[in-house]
């Protein structure tokens, strides 16, 4: 999966894709680099990030219409809005849904935002950043209804396969790392049989350290470290 831009800024890097037209082109680029799905954060007219209506329906219409048949997904962290009231309230209020959304269970009220996602027919990514995440999602109601969790790390392999290990064993997993860590936790997500995201959201710099030009490339370079061994 290819995470485009995130709350990642033109100052972090000039190819960060911010309008709608932005991220379609980008859309189409990670899909020849080999990127199975899209995960993006929409942003207003002043480029800040945001769940409002207009700006995450003009997003999918976009990407849609440059890449049919391209999954896509958006954000509901609370960076975008602390409140997750308003969060849930954005989710029931997009008019052209995206495939997925990604749900922090580490933040208050997830389960809420949950419920919205999958009443509005929305398929729902976990996110996981502690083993205690993966364990709520276990006990939770929703444990056989999120389409993957994510194993989001900001550290090493370790701090993954803690994570990994108390995920119930039918739910499919995705590991992404941040920064040049991330070149460390794919490899051997892929060698387990896992799904993988990179992109710009999560890691500037190519597995050799060289700044990545694009998200294409970094896609590419994670394509390069070879296909998953088993289930």
């Amino acid at each position: 999966m290819a995470c485009l831009n995130g709350g990642r800024t033109r100052d972090e890097h000039a190819a960060v894709p911010l309008t709608p037209a932005e991220l379609a082109v980008d859309a189409v680029a990670v899909r020849r680099a080999g990127a199975f799905a899209v995960h993006l954060h929409a942003r207003d007219n002043r480029g800040d990030q945001t769940m409002a209506p207009a700006a995450c329906d003009a997003a999918v219409e976009a990407i849609r219409a440059a890449a049919p048949g391209l999954p896509i997904g958006l954000t509901t962290s609370s960076e975008v809005d602390p409140d997750p009231f308003a969060r849930a309230a954005a989710v029931r209020a997009w008019r052209n849904p995206p495939d997925f959304v990604s749900v922090k269970l580490s933040e208050l009220g997830w389960a809420g935002i949950v419920r919205a996602a999958l009443h509005a027919g929305i398929a729902v990514e976990a996110g996981l950043t502690t083993p205690e995440d993966a364990e709520e999602l276990a006990r939770s109601p929703f444990a056989h209804q999120v389409v993957r969790s994510l194993v989001e790390v900001a550290g090493g392999v370790g701090d993954a396969r803690a994570i990994a290990e108390r995920i119930p064993g039918e739910v499919r997993q995705l590991w992404h790392g941040f920064g040049e860590r991330t070149w460390e936790v794919l490899p051997v997500a892929i060698a387990a049989g896992h799904e993988v995201r990179v992109g710009l959201e999560d890691v500037l710099v190519l597995p050799d350290g060289r700044t990545a030009q694009n998200n294409a490339e970094l896609v590419a370079a994670a394509v390069a470290l070879g296909p998953p061994t088993s289930g």
